[in-house]
């Protein structure tokens, strides 16, 4: 199933993972407000570690700017050491939760059930899920990527009501380019996320897979952002290491695209 974006606003997510410190976040927040100004046609969300995100949420104050956590626990509360509520993160001012990443699977267990429990605790805090979903390399090479997301979109969207599907985005992340500066091809990421959508409207119907938001990622840089940009199902990305430096993050922030009106 393809769908034209024209009317998904984009997403740029960067994902600064374990670094800077809070200081570092909230300094690079308001040099980033200052850099883009007010983007109408457009959101831009930044996830530090949880140790930043107070002052990244004071940072960010009045500039447009969304943050994200990096992960959360499905439970509202209880004695669960080290975990984060997604009331909590509602409560301190954050937007946007990112469940899911491969890192978190590969290094943390992470599991299908576990980001299906995830999805719905942020939803019901009203809090953006960014349900991250790809295949690593050996994977590909045996031809189990449609097998791989097939599976981690049915089980990860299990507990998503339709009418939902516009609160919820979906980050494609072939694990294999993940922090190694590959990148599929257009093309490549194209074919793939139509396949997601497709997986979408298969378990929520094809109102919502129309609906729903669908990110590339992948060492996203600024001299590949347009082209992956320009692909009928890509609408934004989720960047790890080039959202770490300002001038980077705010070109990629500033793409363009040749398709629909919108970018």
């Amino acid at each position: 199933m393809k769908s034209g974006g024209a009317s998904r606003q984009p997403l740029i997510a960067g994902n600064w993972k374990m670094y800077k410190t809070a200081g570092e976040g909230a300094e690079f927040i308001r040099a980033l407000a200052s850099s883009l100004g007010r983007l109408a046609d457009r959101q831009v969300i930044v996830a530090p570690a949880f140790v930043g995100l107070a002052h990244a949420v004071e940072a960010a104050k009045g500039s447009g700017i969304g943050v994200a956590a990096q992960d959360v626990f499905w439970e509202k509360e209880g004695p669960y050491t080290g975990e984060v509520s997604a009331a909590m993160l509602a409560d301190l001012g954050v937007k946007a939760v990112i469940i899911g990443h491969s890192e978190r699977r590969r290094l943390f267990g992470e599991t299908d059930t576990g980001v299906k429990n995830k999805v719905r605790a942020t939803l019901d805090c009203g809090l953006l899920p960014i349900v991250c979903v790809g295949e690593t390399e050996g994977e590909r090479e045996e031809g189990r990527t449609e097998e791989v997301l097939a599976r981690q979109i049915h089980t990860g969207l299990a507990a998503v009501r339709p009418e939902e599907a516009a609160q919820v985005v979906i980050a494609y992340e072939p694990v294999w380019a993940i922090g190694t500066g590959k990148t599929a091809t257009p093309e490549t990421a194209e074919e793939a996320m139509a396949f997601v959508r497709g997986q979408v409207a298969a378990r929520l119907g094809e109102s919502a897979a129309r609906t729903v938001r669908i990110l590339y990622g992948g060492s996203v840089r600024p001299d590949n952002v347009d082209m992956l940009m320009d692909q009928p199902d890509i609408d934004g990305a989720l960047v790890g290491g080039a959202s770490l430096a300002l001038e980077s993050f705010v070109r990629i922030v500033r793409f363009q695209r040749r398709r629909g009106s919108d970018g």
